[in-house]
């Protein structure tokens, strides 16, 4: 029994001891996947390698649909927005028809470059199992590919907007 007990803490003392092994011999090197992408809980992807020569801009991604905290979550999240450069906010609302409150927000919010979307969720996609704003977030990815260029590095960045970001995830872009 005492002889499991050692061997079982012996292995799990030298799988320990590797990963520290490997930690330290990584430190100072950029991962193998840095390059490659960039991952958070909300999606962040790269849309191109960037290089130290372009300029990097970050397209938000936000579905969002009418209900009666809308206009302030889609406040808040415009504060943060606005503070960042080579920003565009792609507002996407789950609507047939885009909603004058977005698009009173959007104009008054500072925000230098954004894109007002619509596109409604068809009725047999809708339910407490299915998956929320899966058509907005396509709807926005759409237009990026419809209206950016291969010239410009980007990252794409799906924003909940019932959700808060803090502006060091962004400073990295920059």
């Amino acid at each position: 029994m005492k002889s499991a007990a050692f061997t079982r803490f012996s292995l799990l003392l030298l799988w320990v001891l590797i990963v520290i092994i490997l930690m330290y011999s990584n430190m100072g090197r950029p991962s193998v996947w840095s390059p490659l992408f960039s991952f958070s809980n909300h999606g962040l992807a790269r849309v191109e390698p960037l290089s130290n020569h372009s300029i990097t801009t970050i397209y938000a991604i936000t579905p969002t649909y009418s209900r009666p905290v809308q206009k302030a979550e889609l406040t808040r999240l415009a504060n943060t927005f606005r503070q960042l450069q080579h920003f565009h906010w792609i507002l996407v609302e789950d609507s047939p028809f885009r909603s004058r409150l977005v698009s009173e927000l959007l104009a008054s919010s500072g925000i230098a470059s954004y894109t007002h979307l619509h596109v409604q969720t068809p009725q047999a996609d809708k339910g407490p199992w299915k998956s929320r704003g899966t058509e907005q977030r396509n709807e926005g990815l759409r237009w990026i590919r419809m209206n950016s260029t291969l010239r410009h590095s980007g990252v794409i960045f799906f924003a909940d907007d019932d959700n808060t970001y803090s502006l060091q995830l962004f400073q990295e872009f920059d």
